[in-house]
């Protein structure tokens, strides 16, 4: 997958998995083969990877105003994380109104 450089609209992604479980390995094999690319395409925004046992692979967006869009990626595959990614950028920067969940 190439990369190219997101809407200046993006303004952080935050990546949370669980090092250990196997629901995160899609989204760990991700970072691995994905990251540099993603970064060097988007080098001024900040990429945040967090990893904490017993947690969801998930991926939040955070946009202008402090919009966020989150997707869930537990049991995903490495090859739709891309398209996961996309979706939720996209998502965000045509102004979606975010689904908050109790």
């Amino acid at each position: 997958m190439s990369w190219t450089a997101f809407s200046k609209s993006l303004k952080e992604l935050r990546i949370h998995f669980s090092p250990n479980s196997p629901t995160s390995q899609g989204l760990r094999d991700f970072i691995v083969k994905q990251y540099p690319a993603l970064k060097k395409a988007n080098p001024g925004l900040p990429i945040l990877i967090r990893e904490a046992n017993g947690v969801q692979s998930s991926i939040t967006a955070r946009f202008e105003r402090g919009r966020e869009h989150k997707s869930i990626l537990d049991n995903i595959p490495v090859q739709q994380i891309d398209e996961k990614l996309k979706q939720l950028v996209n998502k965000g920067v045509s102004g979606e109104a975010p689904k908050i969940k109790n």
